[in-house]
């Protein structure tokens, strides 16, 4: 990686904690994001000239603090504007709880029942995933305009309704869990397989993912859909190391190396779904059965030992409970696996709504590939990479398709 490039990654995944705390200290996204931002561009001026400080974070934080300190003040001169500018000098040292917690409190002010589900996924995206407003767009399948639109009104409810920024008391954690599960699991996936870029996996977003998962662990130690979120992104994360070659080439799951999965993190997540099953014998939780759709494929020692059956079985469960397409074209490839391609495109070809998302078409080209449907294949795959995809991703498609002439 080049010294500007990994000056940026830095400055990247440490802003998005300094914006964190600048919520807090100044109780206001808006001035939070417009501090920060300032400090992000400073940074990129200053670091690549001067070189990395030894405390990046504080570094970014004392800078937001020094712009916000500013913007308060040309907002007024009243006193009380003063007085809370001068607030902000404080330099002790943040107790370690608090500076842990900062983000967890982000993400529980960002999905306040008051606000709409899509409305709470998109807003925390945007703040505590640190990703932008087509990132979080292409995220829930929604144009940049719309999502615009939405974290514009969000901010607005948190600022006109007062919210406070807060781990919730107990009695409250219920309400927001639904909220706050999409959207540990959204930055999860960003990191996982990166939307747009020169990298597969974008480290920091699914460590992030998975350090959240674990508080929340901590206040929810009884909840299966905390239970069933963690054992997902530990059990999909296990695979990290075997997803990209020698040669920064995508590696799918059938041509992996599973020795060089993470037997821990397997063996955590595993333990975590027994559990979170059994505390849902009767109404099944949506995290712990795509859990358990993991296990299935962590447990298999080969990929054509994998039980498809249970695979197939257990999608069948989640689209009870939980019907998106995204679910559908998974299940889709499963099917292809046990039944053949033409089975599976019958299941991928009656699934709606997915034409601006990638690797629907990128599905489809495959099992047309292996179907001999060259023209219609190639036009698939087409399609997919005239969406947005990572550098490895598009990649593992044009050789695909370049497959097709040999």
């Amino acid at each position: 990686m080049e010294a500007g490039d990994a000056v940026a990654t830095l400055v990247r995944e440490e802003g998005t904690r300094v914006l964190a705390t600048l919520v807090r200290v100044t109780g206001s996204i808006d001035l939070a994001e417009d501090a920060t931002q300032d400090a992000v561009v400073r940074a990129l001026e200053a670091w690549p000239r001067d070189g990395v400080p030894a405390n990046p974070r504080g570094w970014l934080t004392v800078t937001a603090k020094r712009r916000a300190i500013d913007l308060i003040r040309r907002e007024s001169r009243r006193p009380e504007k003063e007085a809370a500018a001068m607030g902000l000098l404080d330099s002790a040292p943040e107790p370690p709880e608090v500076v842990r917690d900062d983000l967890l409190r982000l993400v529980f002010t960002c999905c306040h029942p008051s606000l709409s589900t899509e409305a709470q996924v998109a807003l925390a995206l945007r703040t505590l995933g640190g990703l932008s407003t087509a990132e979080v767009a292409r995220g829930l399948l929604v144009t940049e305009a719309t999502m615009t639109r939405r974290l514009s009104r969000a901010k607005q409810k948190i600022a006109q309704a007062r919210i406070p920024y807060r781990v919730p008391p107990a009695e409250e954690l219920p309400d927001r869990l639904a909220g706050v599960a999409a959207t540990v699991y959204l930055i999860f996936n960003e990191g996982y397989a990166a939307g747009t870029g020169p990298d597969l996996v974008r480290v920091a977003l699914t460590a992030e993912a998975i350090r959240v998962a674990r508080l929340l662990l901590s206040l929810m130690p009884d909840e299966p859909t905390v239970l069933g979120l963690l054992a997902l992104l530990l059990l999909q994360d296990s695979r990290r190391s075997a997803r990209i070659d020698a040669a920064g080439r995508l590696v799918l799951l059938p041509d992996q190396d599973r020795s060089r999965w993470d037997v821990t993190l397997i063996k955590e997540g595993v333990e975590l779904v027994g559990t979170g099953l059994r505390r849902t014998p009767e109404r099944p939780d949506a995290y712990v059965v795509q859990a358990a759709i993991a296990a299935c494929h962590a447990l298999a020692p080969s990929y054509d030992a994998t039980d498809w059956d249970s695979v197939i079985s257990w999608y069948d469960v989640l689209l009870r409970i939980h019907d998106t397409g995204v679910i559908r074209l998974n299940r889709g490839v499963a099917v292809a696996e046990r039944d053949g391609p033409a089975a599976g495109l019958s299941v991928v070809d009656a699934i709606d709504g997915l034409d601006r998302y990638p690797w629907w078409h990128g599905v489809r080209a495959e099992l047309l590939h292996r179907l001999g449907r060259t023209a219609d294949a190639r036009e698939a795959y087409e399609r997919a990479l005239a969406l947005d995809l990572n550098a490895p991703q598009s990649e593992h498609l044009r050789r695909r398709m370049a497959a097709l002439d040999g």
